[in-house]
């Protein structure tokens, strides 16, 4: 089984979009912080959102270089089911680095806040005048995106046109 990049951008989208979770990490002084969080996305930024305070919003203020995960799939393959070191998780992953910009204008949050909604509806919403304004909204620029496939069996001459 092997590790391989996935190039296509389509695909690299279509990984995103199948995620309902994203894991952000940051550098709180030197110190890795990782968050659970849920995102809107729209092919060229990630949305991210959460109250205007503590540890995440105080750190992306002094450092907003931040970098973002998204894993799909854990089914478990393996060549040899007696080698423990054979096994692995199938899995599609991509990682996002980018620069945050804070999104203040009240009508860009109403557009960020309708993205992130739609990672998980097609439904439309409405957002009260005070949760926008007491919302903190971050676009993330991104900078550098790679994305790869774990656990992808080998391609060999008697296999190619296999499943």
């Amino acid at each position: 089984m092997r590790t391989l990049f996935i190039e296509n951008r389509e695909e690299i989208d279509a990984v995103i979009r199948a995620c309902k979770t994203c894991y952000v990490a940051m550098s709180d002084e030197g110190m890795p912080y990782v968050l659970p969080l849920n995102f809107g996305y729209d092919g060229e930024t990630v949305i991210l959102h959460s109250a205007q305070h503590g540890r995440m919003w105080e750190t992306v203020k002094k450092n907003p270089k931040i970098c973002i995960n998204w894993t799909l799939g854990e089914d478990l393959a393996w060549q040899d089911v007696r080698v423990g070191c054979s096994y692995r998780v199938k899995s599609k992953s991509v990682l996002v680095e980018g620069t945050i910009e804070f999104i203040d204008d009240f009508d860009e949050k109403v557009a960020c806040l309708e993205k992130t909604m739609c990672q998980y509806s097609d439904r439309e919403f409405k957002f009260s005048k005070p949760s926008v304004e007491n919302v903190g909204i971050m676009k993330v620029h991104i900078d550098k995106i790679v994305a790869k496939e774990f656990g992808a069996k080998a391609v060999t001459p008697w296999n190619q046109n296999k499943e």
